[in-house]
């Protein structure tokens, strides 16, 4: 295929969303399709499906034989080797009039990929999960956690929710105490609940709420903590600072190393009470990158599958994306 006519397509598969890309060889964002969440660990059921329905938005229009390259990020990605899921993804990318198989690579790399383009280097993911690991050439070479909300993701989206509703109803186990911020933001979020007293039908009612969703949601209290944090409630300041202290142990882990660390996900942004604090801690340390669009990521990895030379180009690299975020926004 000439390069007059390279097109790549960048894939993000997550817990929540599934996103595609199409760009051209000069780094710019050509379409754009957004569907649920397709992680097949989570979505064992219906992440091809979400794929399936994120490529047919984004190759409305296109024809799918002008794509030379495909990078999909995928969570969950060892979920693959399942027969039956390989199969159903097999069978969505094919639907779309895709030609082979796309090149799936880790959820890490391609995170990496959307904070820098130096080869090697760490990256840390903080969102519902967390996860870490080095990055050799631009490939996956080491990882810590990453092993669920029951085993480990500490510091998490979903360490935060527990840790939320755990002080909370340690609060209310404790006679005639003033419930907090926090507090009456769990119970109301929980229970609908506006007034907050410490009966033990209250904590029995929040217990039940938890455990009749999956444990995973509990990443939506998360924003309650930051909040909470922002509006001077010790509790949820002690949360903040119990997550970047464990976020900053996953990254010592990974031991030594050479290049920039770039984070990716909500609880790492500069914004997010925990972002700051992880950044405060570990600034002095490493050289920090934001990763931007992670989609973006793939479809310049998909890129330099495509031509290195092209790949390299920052300007091409900067358009992409900035592209990404711009459609990203719409």
């Amino acid at each position: 295929m000439s390069r007059a006519h390279l097109l790549v397509l960048g894939g993000d598969i997550g817990g929540t969303a599934t996103r595609i890309i199409v760009a051209d060889d000069e780094g710019n964002v050509h379409a754009r399709g957004t569907a649920g969440g397709g992680n097949p660990v989570s979505h064992p059921e219906t992440a091809a499906d979400a794929f399936g329905e994120a490529l047919a938005r984004a190759l409305a229009g296109i024809d799918p034989r002008q794509i030379g390259a495909a990078v999909v990020g995928l969570a969950g990605g060892s979920a693959l080797r399942d027969p039956v899921i390989g199969r159903r993804f097999d069978a969505a990318w094919s639907r779309a009039g895709l030609a082979g198989r796309p090149d799936y690579r880790s959820d890490l790399e391609v995170a990496y990929a959307a904070g820098t383009d130096e080869p090697d280097g760490v990256v840390l993911i903080a969102g519902t999960g967390a996860v870490a690991g080095t990055i050799t050439g631009q490939r996956l070479d080491r990882t810590v956690d990453g092993h669920g909300w029951l085993l480990g993701d500490d510091g998490s989206g979903y360490w935060v929710g527990r840790a939320a509703v755990r002080a909370t109803l340690r609060e209310l186990e404790e006679p005639g105490h003033e419930p907090g911020f926090l507090t009456a933001s769990v119970v109301h979020r929980l229970v609908g609940q506006v007034e907050v007293d410490g009966s033990r039908d209250l904590r029995v009612r929040i217990v039940h709420a938890v455990n009749d969703r999956a444990p995973v949601l509990l990443a939506e209290l998360a924003p309650l903590v930051s909040e909470a944090h922002l509006a001077g409630d010790p509790v949820a300041t002690s949360i903040v600072d119990g997550a970047a202290q464990r976020l900053a142990v996953t990254l010592d882990r990974l031991g030594a190393h050479e290049g920039p660390v770039v984070l990716a996900g909500s609880l790492t942004r500069p914004d997010s009470p925990v972002g700051n604090s992880l950044r405060n801690r570990i600034g002095r340390l490493a050289a920090i990158r934001t990763a931007r669009d992670e989609v973006a990521g793939a479809a310049w990895l998909a890129l330099a599958a495509g031509d290195v030379g092209l790949a390299a180009d920052p300007q091409v690299r900067n358009r992409l994306l900035e592209g990404a975020d711009r459609t990203g926004q719409r």
